[in-house]
């Protein structure tokens, strides 16, 4: 089945990936990238000649999470063009690395607004759309680090991840019973093949970090480094990361996984998770919400004709 996809943050990494993977697996993808006649115009570029020599339907859509106004835009796109949209991919975010006492509390809120309240702009968008269509699917592709090893050097990261994910769970609850589908991606922390480590961002406080790095912790950045690189195996491939996204994708309304992992390191998240999701459904089956855990297929013709009768 061809399905309309829109994919955030997908100028490189795994949107990027994802966003060609999903349009050679035959879906009409919409590649959410800002800054597209910018400093971005280079991926753009990349990605039309990528859908041209595949003939593949992929398309940049200007989508800055950051901005109400663009995350609409983006979406009005996709429905003008299209009439439809089923599978919104949030994976616009932003790593950070460094000691989090470095970071400025403006750095924080920057963090949170990129990898989290950014979903909440395009859910905004999206979701009304979803809720009338009766069926689709919200793909949330979070991170380990929201509870697995959670080294150090991370930790502004990890929070803004950790959140993300909480707000991931309570919209599933919240969609399903209008047939639209919730699955979360859980990658790794791959060094390679993703530049989230080259391209992260550094404290703005120079003294505080200073203060560690001639410190106590003089050359603990390396020692993180070198350590997250010796737990990837040499195999490690970021692809598989784009290709779980296909897989969920192509199930069937009822079939797809609530939370699939990627992590050839094995950080521990998936024992973590498996352990919170259960208590999850437990809860909903006392408090009698068990309907919340699996989406109920139906259509907005089906509401409006039952509305009819």
């Amino acid at each position: 089945m061809n399905f309309t996809i829109l994919v955030t943050g997908a100028s490189s990494g795994f949107g990027a990936l994802s966003a060609r993977a999903l349009a050679r697996a035959g879906h009409t993808v919409y590649a959410g990238i800002r800054e597209t006649l910018g400093r971005n115009a280079p991926q753009v570029a990349a990605l039309q000649s990528y859908a041209a020599h595949n003939k593949v339907a992929l398309q940049a859509v200007e989508l800055d999470v950051l901005s109400e106004a663009s995350s609409q835009a983006a979406v009005n796109q996709v429905m003008s063009e299209q009439g439809q949209l089923d599978v919104l991919i949030h994976n616009a975010g932003h790593m950070v690395f460094g000691p989090a006492e470095a970071f400025t509390p403006e750095q924080y809120a920057h963090i949170y607004d990129v990898n989290v309240i950014g979903t909440q702009r395009v859910n905004r968008a999206a979701l009304p759309q979803l809720r009338e269509q009766g069926q689709g699917l919200v793909l949330w592709v979070g991170s380990s680090s929201h509870r697995g090893g959670t080294p150090p050097y991370l930790g502004p990261y990890f929070a803004a991840k950790a959140a993300m994910d909480a707000l991931a769970v309570s919209y599933a609850g919240e969609l399903v019973r209008w047939g639209v589908e919730t699955s979360i991606l859980v990658p790794g922390a791959f060094t390679k093949g993703t530049h989230h480590f080259a391209h992260s961002g550094r404290p703005a406080d120079a003294g505080r970090e200073r203060a560690y790095t001639q410190g106590a912790y003089a050359g603990f950045e390396r020692e993180v480094l070198e350590g997250l690189v010796a737990c990837e195996p040499d195999d490690a491939d970021a692809t598989a990361v784009a290709q779980a996204i296909v897989d969920i994708v192509g199930r069937p309304l009822g079939r797809r996984p609530f939370r699939v992992h990627v992590d050839p390191s094995n950080d521990g998240c998936e024992v973590v998770n498996a352990v919170a999701d259960r208590v999850r459904a437990e809860f909903l089956r006392r408090i009698g919400l068990a309907d919340l855990l699996a989406p109920q297929p139906h259509s907005s013709t089906s509401r409006k004709n039952r509305h009819d009768r």
